[in-house]
């Protein structure tokens, strides 16, 4: 009977370990100071803009899309991502990345779009 509970407790132990170790893990901070991106090992969130200027690339063999992001205090740096082009990234007003600064560029695991919202354009219509 004894064995039990501590066959039990053990289990518990090790699923309360798992989970500081997971919950460690998926702390991610944001960021839009891009000066502090680059001298960062972390995986991080970053906010800033696409700057149409200099386009971007999609490279459908490799299934690469690079592009350059502007933070608020003005300062580039090139995004890489591993898939195809979002949807809406054309018309998106900000982009948030998510991933790791290394090599000169930001290799992002996932990008999120930001476009106008359809109901600020009818308040300034019916006003």
């Amino acid at each position: 009977m004894k064995n039990k509970y501590i066959f039990g407790g053990i289990i518990i132990l090790i699923f309360f370990s798992f989970m500081a170790y997971l919950f460690t893990q998926t702390n991610i901070s944001y960021e839009n100071n891009f000066t502090k991106v680059m001298n960062s090992h972390k995986t991080l969130k970053v906010t800033g803009s696409w700057v149409r200027e200099q386009n971007y690339k999609y490279d459908k063999d490799k299934n690469l899309f690079m592009f350059t992001m502007r933070d608020e205090n003005g300062n580039l740096m090139k995004v890489v991502y591993k898939g195809s082009i979002p949807n809406n990234f054309e018309s998106a007003t900000s982009v948030v990345v998510t991933g790791k600064y290394k090599d000169g560029y930001f290799h992002a695991s996932d990008i999120l779009t930001k476009c106008p919202s359809k109901y600020q354009e009818q308040a300034v219509a019916g006003s």
